[in-house]
């Protein structure tokens, strides 16, 4: 992506979120932007969806909006943050794992402890997700190697060159413990670098020592013969401790910081502020190392161990069942970032039983949501859909290479509710192979892409399920389409009224610059949506408003609460709060009615909305009834904003103020 067309794609999203005046905050993570916004109802979504560059765009609750950019997500975020209107807006001081935390703890559900949980797990994990791929790819090109008989990667007399490819891989998993560590002590706000060196002091080379039976005479080892791993305890201070090799192993260092962050924030109360920054980590360290080594690391293995062997125990006695049931939960688990449990446990089945049984199978999943974007990638380009072209192109990119499923996810498969079945049927079709022909395992943890396909064994059965997979769900989208009806007529319409638009232009282009066009007078008149007293938005008590960064337009003092539409369009934004209305017009004019000044605070009380999202309005109809005494009474100020979206694309936009007005009376003077 060029410069020049990184830069417009940064301005178009900032003007279609509501102007940077609208910005509360801006983070990223692999592929999303993720906007933290002082009002959600003045998001355009099929705007932003419609700007080059943007795979999708994903309403959150609250004020929070997601834009799926994907692979070029870094270099977008530096163009949007790098705009001079976003000058007085500054980074957020907070980290992308800090604002997400943040996010999903305004969402909670019903039962706030469950949901915490899984932010706890996610949190932990998703960090950690770059060096995970970087290490999968690693294992990937060693394993191609070992395939094609050049190195022997299984070899116990490698060269010291192997070796050290080895190493680069292997630190990765071997101490993930320690990173897990860090970011759940984040998690939980306590010093990561206490969660760190706990978990640290157990992989030390002096605690492996341990279990050394020649060194330590009264150290004993016995070996597990269902799992065929060794155990040895030690004896410390008297007591007997189990010793066990911590390397890649998860829930222990997600339980020890539940429990340090207990003792942690504890110590903080009993010593005072100045002396913390000593007192705590010594007394957090010298308390959790040794209940780490004595009892939380043994239960953490214990626990990783049972449910590993339970996975093993389904798998063997019921593998058809096994291997059709996890592809088919994945696509429910990833969206919500459930699915950080599933993956803990393929770490700790490659660290106790040297492979894993749950990658294969989701490997189905992958290739049929990778399938799934193919179709559409397809029939866009049949149908000569230009930006859908360009979302599904890079989103299948970056699933068939990185093995990475939120730009098909979020930048298609969640706008377009039809793709879910039948990518489903691909799932279905891709673990039923699996299932019937033994299943299949791998010895690294790599995520499903075509690069990591030879860790996978027995490697023909893996290619041939996920390729009936992806061909599958590929199929069935071609066949049936991935819109309803409605959005393919929709789809159709824009498209024609994008080369009648062109045609104009290059019509418009050839004609003497004097001779003056039907666009050079005033095509399009916004009515006043509510009778009152027209004021210029310099009287608005809205500094967003009032600086225009939204968009030239006008104040009206409310005298009756009967709201209707000011221009003839298709509503494009109704919040469920019902205080402002977006509408663009069949001319492109964006025009956004806004009751009250901080009214979304309300919630909908007072507010009587009339119509709803992507329903086709007159110039006149009514859009909602408002209690304005109600309003009042709560503290907030009635004064309707009108304002033209999208002034800045436009010729002139004219507002006509200092008078009364009824509903229907011309209030500004739009010149595309």
């Amino acid at each position: 992506m060029s410069s020049t067309t990184q830069r417009s794609t940064a301005e178009g999203i900032v003007a279609e979120i509501g102007g940077p005046g609208n910005i509360v905050s801006l983070t990223h993570c692999a592929t999303r932007l993720r906007f933290e916004l002082n009002d959600s109802g003045l998001v355009d979504q099929k705007a932003v969806e419609a700007i080059p560059g943007v795979m999708g765009a994903v309403p959150q609750s609250g004020d929070r909006f997601q834009v799926v950019i994907g692979g070029a997500v870094q270099n977008t975020f530096n163009q949007i943050m790098n705009l001079p209107e976003m000058a007085s807006i500054g980074k957020s001081a907070l980290s992308d794992a800090d604002v997400k935390a943040g996010a999903r703890g305004k969402a909670r559900g019903k039962v706030a402890w469950v949901d915490g949980f899984f932010e706890y797990l996610s949190d932990s994990f998703r960090p950690l997700l770059g060096v995970l791929l970087g290490a999968s790819l690693i294992i990937a090109f060693t394993a191609v190697l070992d395939a094609l008989h050049i190195v022997d990667f299984r070899a116990t007399d490698k060269s010291a060159t192997w070796i050290f490819v080895d190493a680069m891989w292997r630190s990765v998993f071997y101490f993930l413990p320690i990173m897990v560590a860090y970011n759940a002590a984040k998690k939980l706000n306590i010093d990561p670098w206490v969660g760190a060196t706990v978990m640290g002091a157990m992989m030390t080379p002096e605690f492996v020592s341990l279990s050394d039976t020649k060194r330590f005479a009264d150290t004993v080892c016995t070996t597990n013969p269902v799992l065929g791993t060794q155990s040895c305890v030690a004896h410390i201070f008297g007591l007997p401790m189990q010793l066990n090799g911590y390397g890649g192993q998860v829930f222990v260092p997600l339980i020890m910081v539940a429990v340090l962050a207990l003792v942690y924030k504890g110590l903080k109360k009993i010593f005072p502020e100045n002396i913390q920054m000593v007192f705590v980590p010594f007394f957090s360290m010298t308390i959790m190392i040794p209940a780490t080594a004595f009892l939380i690391g043994p239960m953490g293995i214990w626990l990783g161990n049972g449910l590993g062997t339970g996975m093993a125990w389904m798998n063997g006695h019921a593998p058809i069942l096994f291997a059709i049931i996890i592809p088919l939960i994945y696509p429910f688990l990833v969206p919500l970032g459930l699915h950080w449990p599933l993956n803990a446990l393929m770490l700790i089945n490659i660290q106790t039983l040297g492979y894993d049984f749950i990658q294969g199978p989701m490997g189905a999943w992958n290739f049929a949501c990778f399938g799934a974007t193919a179709g559409v990638l397809f029939i866009s380009m049949r149908d000569k859909e230009t930006e859908m072209r360009g979302t599904a192109t890079g989103a299948l990119l970056a699933g068939l290479l990185g093995g990475i499923s939120e730009p098909s996810l979020y930048g298609i498969h969640l706008r377009f509710k039809r793709i879910y079945p039948r990518m489903l049927v691909g799932c279905l079709v891709g673990g039923l192979i699996t299932g019937i022909f033994g299943g299949v395992k791998t010895s690294a943890f790599a995520f499903t892409s075509l690069l990591t396909i030879p860790v996978f064994s027995p490697m023909p059965l893996y290619a041939i399920s996920i390729a009936a997979a992806f061909v599958t769900a590929m199929v069935l989208v071609i066949i049936s389409d991935y819109r309803t009806p409605e959005q393919k007529a929709e789809s159709l319409a824009n498209r024609k009224q994008a080369e009648s638009d062109l045609a104009l232009e290059v019509a418009q282009a050839g004609m003497p610059k004097d001779v003056p066009t039907a666009a050079s007078t005033p095509t399009a008149v916004i009515a006043a949506p509510v009778a009152g007293h027209v004021v210029s938005l310099d009287e608005v008590e809205d500094k967003v408003f009032a600086s225009r960064a939204l968009g030239e337009g006008v104040g009206i003092q409310p005298t009756d609460g009967r709201v209707v539409s000011p221009v003839a369009g298709l509503l494009v934004t109704v919040p469920a709060s019902g205080h402002a209305f977006g509408i663009k017009t069949d001319d492109r004019v964006e025009v956004l009615v806004h009751i009250g000044i901080d009214t979304v605070r309300l919630q909908g009380k007072c507010f009587e909305v009339a119509v709803k999202k992507g329903q086709r309005v007159a110039i006149g109809d009514l859009l909602a009834t408002v209690d304005l005494e109600g309003i009042r009474e709560a503290g907030y100020d009635p004064t309707t904003v009108v304002v033209v979206i999208n002034s800045k694309t436009l010729s002139s936009v004219t507002p006509k103020t200092g008078s009364n007005v009824i509903p229907g009376d011309p209030i500004i003077d739009v010149t595309p």
